[in-house]
Order: C-alpha cells, then sequence, then structure tokens
C-alpha cells in the first residue's frame, strides 16, 4: 500500500479512534491515536489480502488486532494504568485487556471493515467489493 493511501486512512481511523473515546469515557490519549490508527489500517488490508474471507470473521481478527495491538501499546505506555485499567474487570491479563472490551471490539471491527472500503471508494476510486457475511 503506497504511502499516498496510507496516510489519510491511519489518520482517518486514528481521529475515530479518539472520538468514540471522548464519547464512551470522556477522555482519550495520544498513543490512541497512533494504536487507532494502526489497527484502523491493518483491519482494512484483511479485506484487501482476502477478499472472500467473511465480514464475521474479518471481525474476529479485527477484534483480535485491536486486541493485542491494545495489550502491546498497554505494557509501553499504561503501565501505571493512566490511561486504561482493566484490573476490576473479569477475565483481564494485566489490567490491560479484558474479555469484555474484546467483544466490543468485534462491531467496531465491523464499523472498521466499512469505513475503510467506503474511503477506498471515495477517496482513491477503488471499487466497491462485495462483502460474504458469514
Amino acid at each position: 500500500m503506497s504511502a499516498v493511501k496510507l496516510l489519510p486512512l491511519a489518520l482517518t481511523g486514528g481521529i475515530m479512534y479518539v472520538l468514540i473515546e471522548f464519547a464512551w469515557r470522556g477522555r482519550s490519549h495520544i498513543s490512541m491515536f497512533f494504536d487507532g490508527g494502526v489497527c484502523f489500517v491493518l483491519i482494512g488490508l484483511l479485506n484487501e489480502l482476502a477478499p472472500a474471507t467473511p465480514v464475521s470473521v474479518q471481525a474476529m481478527l479485527g477484534a483480535c488486532t485491536i486486541t493485542f495491538s491494545e495489550l502491546a501499546v498497554g505494557l509501553s505506555f499504561n503501565r501505571s494504568y493512566a490511561v486504561w485499567d482493566y484490573r476490576t474487570l473479569q477475565p483481564n491479563f494485566l489490567g490491560q485487556i479484558c474479555l469484555c472490551y474484546f467483544t466490543l471490539w468485534i462491531p467496531l471491527s465491523v464499523f472498521a471493515v466499512l469505513a475503510d472500503d467506503a474511503l477506498r471508494y471515495l477517496l482513491f476510486r477503488e471499487p466497491w467489493p462485495a462483502y460474504c457475511w458469514l
């Protein structure tokens, strides 16, 4: 993927994730802008690299992508739990990731797949994909 396409997609993903965090909990952190951008690009690539993959599978893979990315960012930037704290949510791993939020990442990933395709269609004139949902 060229930088011409990568940058607007990453910026959009970062901005959307920060806005979601502001709506959900009233605050965000700069690391979430970058993580949101990276995750948005990676989830969008799922459909680009394997276009016949059902959206339901892309959503599960997207939730895994976000969860592992959240763990990496958490272990790097959230050791003091100032950005987020999942220690009270069970089950959790080191207070950085938890099953509750993993399940929330599934519908968020569906939205990311569709938003990535819409941006590619509108900005880059890429064809609109045919979706297989299951």
